[in-house]
């Protein structure tokens, strides 16, 4: 089984309150305590055994805090996206700058336009990649990725998306054959060959967890996904993301793991 070795998290800035939301969590972001909340989550991955390289915040973009969307990690090579939000674009600047530390010039590949990727749209699965078709992710976005993964021997797999933002607001594989999925992704075809965890609606958020290193974080306040991954088997621990979900955020957004 594949283990994280690195994570890269991003110091939430105070122009986060201004970040994209869709309103489906009411509320504005209290950033003092964001601050806090992102100490814990720092804290949860180390204690998966990870080392966390921390970006200092940056004012220009209020939702750069969320890192996994503009870069793909994985074993064999660095995927810089393209988000498809305009006003994220720019955050690939600083992130490609912290990738360089892991991987040599010739395994960081790019999106380039039209095609756009976000890499809340990407769920890896062992050498096997799932991308969701979203308002984020678009299908030159996806036929680039795809092309990029064939070269490192990894295959990929289009998910058509209809209710969510992201593929992985809704599906998150907790390796094993474990798959945690909630509203549109129960009958999903695609995800035939797995054991699904079926969320229930009231607790959809929490389908967001992260599975690092045989540990699963769970999000702070959600008692039946956590009862649900504790009888998978698996180690757990929980973070508070109440300031991040406002922004429609979770979990899986706040850190690149690889």
């Amino acid at each position: 089984m594949r283990r994280f070795r690195h994570t890269i998290v991003k110091r939430p800035c105070r122009a986060m309150t201004e970040g994209i939301t869709s309103g489906l969590y009411p509320g504005r972001p209290d950033y003092e305590l964001a601050l806090l909340q992102h100490d814990a989550y720092i804290e949860a991955l180390k204690q998966c055994g990870v080392d966390v390289t921390v970006l200092p915040a940056d004012e220009q973009f209020p939702d750069s805090c969320f890192v996994e969307d503009p870069a793909v990690l994985t074993e064999k090579c660095a995927v810089i996206t393209n988000p498809g939000a305009a006003s994220r674009n720019g955050e690939t600047v600083s992130i490609e700058e912290a990738v360089r530390k892991f991987y040599p010039e010739d395994r960081i590949e790019h999106i380039v336009s039209p095609g756009t990727l976000e890499g809340g749209d990407v769920m890896m699965c062992s050498d096997h990649f799932f991308v969701g078709r979203s308002e984020r992710t678009n299908e030159e976005g996806i036929r680039q990725f795809a092309a990029i993964l064939e070269k490192y021997g990894y295959t990929c797999s289009e998910v058509p998306l209809k209710e969510v933002l992201h593929l992985k607001t809704g599906v998150n594989y907790l390796e094993n054959g474990n798959m945690l999925v909630s509203g549109e992704f129960t009958d999903k075809p695609e995800f035939a060959s797995y054991r699904k965890y079926v969320i229930p609606e009231e607790e959809a958020y929490a389908a967001n967890c992260i599975w690092v290193n045989d540990t699963v974080i769970v999000p702070e306040g959600y008692p039946e996904v956590l009862k649900a991954v504790k009888s998978m088997g698996y180690r757990t621990l929980t973070v508070d993301t109440s300031e991040y979900r406002k922004l429609d955020g979770g979990l899986s957004c706040l850190s690149l793991r690889f």
